[in-house]
């Protein structure tokens, strides 16, 4: 199994996101109307609350998933050295989380700016 980014396929803005993944990363795309069932197990009963990386290993959901995906896309440039510091402070992962959150909670406006939708019209 390849690793595997799952979103949120009726998001505008998610799916931007997952686009831009997927042209920068060797990363599968899956959005949620696609998931299989082997694909479901490895998931948290509330997936559809936030975007998920599936690893061999893993599951990394919300803010630890874009930044799974944002270390594989190298953005900001150097960013896995960045993230790996960043894990060495106490309150990165509230830090992150609540920042993941606060973007996701705010998808229609950011969907204004980027959103696969707006850039194909």
């Amino acid at each position: 199994m390849s690793d595997t980014f799952v979103y949120d396929d009726d998001c505008g803005f998610c799916t931007w996101w997952a686009d831009y993944f997927a042209d920068k990363t060797t990363l599968d795309i899956v959005g949620f109307a696609e998931l299989t069932d082997a694909q479901l197990e490895r998931l948290p009963d509330d997936y559809e609350d936030c975007s998920h990386l599936v690893t061999d290993d893993a599951v990394y959901s919300c803010g630890a998933a874009i930044e799974q995906a944002l270390a594989r896309a190298d953005v900001p440039p150097g960013s896995r050295d960045i993230f790996d510091f960043l894990r060495q402070f106490e309150d990165y992962e509230q830090f992150r989380e609540r920042a993941y959150h606060e973007v996701a909670d705010r998808r229609g406006l950011w969907g204004q700016f980027l959103s696969k939708e707006r850039i194909e019209e």
